[in-house]
């Protein structure tokens, strides 16, 4: 199925996550979740994210202080990792995580501190 929204959502999904994340993600749908699939690339990517008034990298650092307050680790760390492609620095994710700590918690900072580390150490090993 293609619409506007979906084919909007697509953009800019990979334009954040990258396209090898996306492809790998459409790959693994299943018919268990073809429509929830759907239904955040065209809401989420294709509605919110692709919103004027903000730059991409705004909208990944919002989200980013977001999953660590919530602790949601897993989508935290696709959005680490995806800082490759907004070019948020690691010392803006630093400066975000330590804001998380001021207003969500020491705790919440100090696991996202924790897989930061983790996933940086990848990129970094990636990249050799």
């Amino acid at each position: 199925m293609s619409n506007d929204r979906y084919e909007r959502g697509m953009t800019v999904r990979k334009a954040v996550l990258g396209t090898e994340h996306v492809v790998r993600a459409e790959a693994s749908k299943t018919g268990f979740d073809t429509d929830f699939q759907q239904f955040i690339t065209e809401s989420v990517w294709g509605d919110v994210w692709s919103r004027p008034g903000l730059e991409l990298k705004t909208r990944q650092m919002i989200t980013m202080g977001i999953l660590a307050a919530l602790g949601r680790h897993e989508e935290l760390g696709a959005h680490i990792r995806a800082t490759r492609h907004t070019g948020v620095t690691r010392d803006e994710v630093k400066e975000l995580f330590l804001h998380v700590a001021v207003y969500a918690g020491a705790p919440a900072a100090n696991s996202a501190f924790s897989l930061a580390k983790r996933v940086y150490q990848e990129m970094d090993n990636q990249s050799k």
